[in-house]
């Protein structure tokens, strides 16, 4: 299969990106989208086109940056916005999961990075996600005195509450909810991390506390407010349910009447 592949090139968080027109040919149809990339940055290398460099903050030395690590649909790292969808063509997988049987011969791709004022570019198609850490620092835990409490085992959790504490904490984190929503919203993100505590026991004590900061640190990195319009949970690569957001707009509301 050919492929005439429109790549998003920026040297710097501050630098002007451009899109870069790359011809790339004989890739077969089990070839993997991120398999593709490195086919591509191979041949740049090969032509001499772009020297081989490594940058400050970006992973690998490969002419085109862009972020993976297990390839596994585990970690989220693969965040790429292809032909106008967060992780391309496909349903319920990742960008590293995407086969390049879902397009057809000739066609031309367009490849971006995540667009968020929450999501700052570092270079090419590597974009830094950290906010979702300092999110998950401000309440996406529990501090408890386990001294004296029992095996986590030997408390008694409805089924149905464990099995959809574990469908929230499904979430990879990989920012496709962010970076399809229009207004760049992160709501999906934070809420599925409030489930999967609220929804247990042993997130019971901090729940009020938990989502007051969550949304708290949300809201001063920069992200944007949840209309409903449900594009994340479409295009979420491990269909976590927008019945999540709900549940952490009541948990927040519930705190602040206590307050």
């Amino acid at each position: 299969m050919d492929f005439t592949l429109k790549v998003w090139r920026q040297a710097n968080a501050k630098a002007k990106g451009k899109f870069e027109t790359y011809k790339i040919s004989n890739i077969s149809p089990d070839t993997s989208f991120l398999e593709m990339m490195d086919i591509l940055n191979d041949q740049l290398i090969r032509q001499g086109k772009e020297p081989v460099a490594v940058e400050k903050g970006c992973k690998g030395d490969a002419p085109i940056a862009f972020d993976h690590d297990c390839r596994e649909g585990i970690c989220g790292m693969c965040s790429l916005y292809i032909n106008g969808r967060a992780h391309g063509p496909d349903d319920d997988v990742t960008t590293c999961q995407l086969h390049m049987r879902k397009f057809r011969d000739g066609d031309t791709i367009t490849v971006e990075p995540w667009r968020s004022k929450g999501f700052p570019v570092i270079k090419d198609l590597v974009v830094n996600r950290g906010a979702f850490d300092t999110i998950l620092q401000a309440g996406g835990f529990i501090s408890v005195n386990t001294g004296g409490v029992p095996d986590a085992n030997a408390i008694p959790v409805p089924k149905e509450k464990s099995d959809e504490s574990m469908d929230a904490a499904a979430c990879v984190g990989c920012g496709a909810c962010v970076a399809t929503c229009k207004n760049g919203s992160a709501m999906l993100f934070v809420s599925a991390r409030v489930s999967s505590l609220a929804l247990l026991p042993q997130g019971k004590v901090e729940a009020a506390r938990r989502a007051k900061a969550m949304v708290a640190k949300m809201d001063e990195l920069g992200f944007g407010s949840c209309t409903n319009t449900q594009a994340c949970e479409m295009e979420c690569p491990k269909n976590i349910s927008i019945t999540h957001i709900a549940r952490m707009n009541r948990e927040f509301l519930l705190a602040k009447i206590k307050d």
